[in-house]
């Protein structure tokens, strides 16, 4: 069957179309991204401003017709941080079902952790052992953490890229004395969560997933072989620490002529490359590998394994 993923996020509304099968790996047919970054609609008393309602409507609405056009069987529609902690969350989820004609599931933090856990199992497989993933959105960080399909433990922290950039750099170009005042929010919100995860197993593979992490990669990391002659990306913790400074010091405008920065990415890239660093010195990461697979894939994979199986023919 034809499913689509629409995952409503803080920074883009994207819509991923795929066929599926009980037992098969998802063949991904479409990708469609709005971008929105909808922490600019955010009033002081954390409502989404009408500007931004009304972009949510146009992108669900045009995502459903784009559903429609690829003759989807079934859309699943999720929502992640930035409408769920909108304090007019219910109202705005409320126009997003109307414009996309059904329900729409919001994602607790805990939740979203799990999804995409799930989705960079499947990806590394068994093999990777004890796996720690990160995993950074417009508005929160999460964390998560086990040796099995679903995490042993699973957190989310409000220190998404959009978030901290509107909080903590609304300048551009930002400077480091900003970025230091970000630092030290990042460190003092993320060390009892550290704490918690250091006092677990060891990691044998430490993954990041999400766009941010995948532009950081190609900006500061590395290629390396993979399986079948797929290309691997690692980022090092002591070349994304490097590069901060360099990202602190030139104006969003610019960020973007550099490897792997998008203009979606180029005003929050900063934020997100403030918190990765930080998470990973806490929990002594030395570097990571880049997952293809994030939450959308996890949500696929979890309808996926919902579905009646049949009984072999004999």
């Amino acid at each position: 069957m034809r499913l689509g993923v629409l995952d409503i996020g803080s920074n883009t509304v994207h819509l991923l179309v795929a066929d599926v099968r009980p037992g098969g790996r998802p063949l991904a047919t479409t990708s469609r991204r709005t971008v929105l970054r909808l922490m600019r609609f955010l009033a002081p008393d954390g409502a989404i401003r009408e500007e931004g309602i009304r972009a949510l409507e146009d992108a669900a609405a045009a995502a459903r017709e784009m559903a429609r056009a690829e003759r989807v069987d079934e859309l699943l529609a999720t929502a992640t941080s930035a409408v769920r902690e909108a304090t007019n969350g219910p109202a705005v989820i409320a126009r997003i079902e109307a414009a996309l004609g059904q329900p729409l599931q919001v994602l607790g933090g805990e939740a979203e952790a799990r999804y995409t856990f799930l989705a960079v199992r499947r990806w590394f497989g068994w093999a990777a052992g004890q796996i720690l993933l990160f995993d950074i959105g417009g508005g929160s960080l999460e964390i998560a953490a086990g040796a099995d399909e679903l995490p042993e433990v699973a957190v989310s922290v409000p220190l998404g890229a959009g978030r901290m950039t509107v909080q903590f750099l609304p300048d551009d170009p930002p400077g480091e004395d900003a970025v230091e005042v970000l630092r030290a929010h990042a460190r003092d919100a993320l060390a009892p969560e550290a704490a918690r995860f250091l006092e677990g197993p060891r990691p044998d593979h430490v993954v990041g997933s999400s766009k941010a992490i995948r532009s950081l990669a190609k900006l500061a990391g590395y290629p390396v072989p993979g399986w079948s002659g797929i290309e691997r990306m690692v980022l090092p913790r002591a070349a994304l620490g490097s590069w901060i400074p360099r990202l602190a010091r030139i104006p969003a405008s610019a960020r973007q002529e550099l490897p792997g920065i998008t203009p979606d990415r180029t005003f929050q890239i900063v934020a997100g490359a403030v918190v990765l660093h930080t998470a990973m010195t806490l929990m002594r990461v030395d570097e990571l590998e880049v997952s293809p697979w994030a939450l959308r894939e996890g949500v696929l994979l979890r309808y996926i394994e919902s579905l009646s199986w049949s009984a072999p023919s004999i």
